[in-house]
């Protein structure tokens, strides 16, 4: 036998209630937490009906669509939890069914993985799996694939539903003061491009996440540390994480550089990670927390470098200021009762009635806005006179990305302070004739 998935039995209510329905075949994703000795799933959430496909006819699965959802489900899970393969919910038992499934599989996973900014570990787990239901005899078949390697064939896998899987978890959080400068091209001619850029950008600010030094509770654990002596339900098992960042040694080459702009980011950002309580260890906690640390920046980035190339035609100037304000994080309980909370990215000008839509949307969610945690981060209103000031500076010759004022070894950003403090990112982009 292969894997095994131990799977909360609301899984298992969700896949029943979705047999019933008339509209066949039905997809989705299957979401948890992947260990070396096996896999935790705790949601699963069906493709949201597509009102128009060009792609899709009859009994066919549209492909795209169900990858976007992916990519877009991913962006609103957490650290510790992620999109661990597809299901497909269909009275077709043939190989149909099954290629049908490793096309998803693969695909879904090649378009998360393009997002991620950070260098895959060793003790990844690269296995993901497939899972088909037939709606009339409601007959379960389990299979994974090793996703990063084209030529894999299905394995067996042991699908097994238990109860309260949702209930026993630990939860590591931090709150971290984010101040990245990107230095943009000169010779920038589209929104695409200078999202190219961005992103390299934040691939050498993840670099050094990726080199900072974790603390749990105050402490430098040994990788082999268990960080809690046994299971307990529904009850709150938290630590509380800082990250100390190492300055990196710049070269003379990279203090000065020419560019035709820049792009800033500044903020306080919440950083979460669940562990299922099957014995963590210190090792998972700290990889898991600062992968977060990178996909919650990167994530609320790209959603604005996205609009940014939807209204291209609004930022062709060639000597413009822009700040905007980055969305922040909303968490929201996955049960009325257990830890664990996905999340979600809120504009400043949304109401929390369209964040729950989304959590409907997206993760068939059903929440209310009382059930929002929006304490998390607090939104900087960004003064205007601020704005017009800084749209007035004046050319420059080149941008000094160098920082002033490092003092010792480290800096180090504390998370245990006041909420009320914590705001959510700004960034500010700006462009300079050369």
């Amino acid at each position: 036998m292969g894997r095994g998935y131990i799977v909360d039995d609301a899984v298992e209510r969700y896949l029943s209630a979705l047999c019933g329905q008339p509209t066949v075949p039905v997809t989705g994703l299957l979401i948890g937490q992947s260990t070396t000795q096996r896999d935790f799933v705790v949601m699963a959430t069906r493709t949201p009906q597509r009102e128009e496909s060009t792609t899709a006819t009859g009994n066919s699965v549209d492909k795209d669509w169900v990858t976007e959802h992916a990519r877009q489900v991913s962006r609103m899970l957490p650290g510790g939890l992620s999109v661990l393969g597809v299901f497909i919910i269909t009275e077709n038992d043939g190989k149909e069914t099954q290629a049908t499934l490793r096309q998803l599989v693969f695909a879904v996973d090649n378009l998360i993985s393009s997002e991620h900014l950070w260098k895959p570990a060793d003790d990844d787990v690269t296995e993901c799996v497939t899972l088909h239901v037939n709606p009339k005899t409601r007959k379960t078949t389990c299979r994974t694939f090793e996703v990063k390697d084209p030529k894999s064939t299905a394995k067996p896998a042991d699908w097994k539903y238990q109860c309260g899987v949702c209930s026993s978890w630990v939860m590591v959080s931090c709150w971290l003061n984010v101040d990245m400068l990107v230095p943009l091209p000169n010779n920038r001619t589209s929104a695409e491009y200078m999202a190219t850029c961005v992103k390299e950008g934040l691939k050498a600010w993840a670099h050094q996440i990726d080199n900072s030094v974790c603390l749990i509770d105050g402490k430098k654990l040994p990788e082999d540390t268990e960080l809690t002596a046994g299971q307990k339900r529904n009850v709150k098992q938290t630590y509380t994480t800082q990250l100390l960042i190492m300055p990196e040694e710049l070269r003379s080459a990279d203090v000065i550089q020419s560019c035709g702009g820049s792009m800033s980011v500044r903020g306080t950002i919440h950083s979460r990670v669940y562990l299922h309580s099957n014995k963590p260890k210190s090792k998972l906690a700290e990889k898991l927390l600062k992968r977060d640390v990178v996909s919650t920046v990167a994530t609320r980035v790209q959603m604005l470098m996205e609009e940014l190339q939807a209204s291209e035609e609004e930022s062709k100037s060639r000597e413009t200021q822009l700040t905007e304000q980055l969305p922040r994080r909303v968490f929201c309980p996955v049960k009325a009762t257990g830890p664990l909370c996905v999340c979600d990215y809120q504009f400043s000008d949304e109401d929390l009635c369209e964040v729950t839509d989304r959590l409907k949307e997206m993760l068939d969610i059903d929440a209310a806005e009382e059930d929002l945690d929006t304490r998390q981060e607090m939104t900087a209103d960004i003064a205007e006179s601020r704005v017009k000031e800084e749209a007035t500076v004046e050319t420059v010759n080149a941008l000094e990305p160098k920082r002033k004022g490092f003092t010792g070894k480290y800096l180090m950003f504390c998370c245990g302070i006041d909420i009320s403090t914590h705001h959510s990112p700004h960034i500010t982009m700006t462009a300079t004739k050369m």
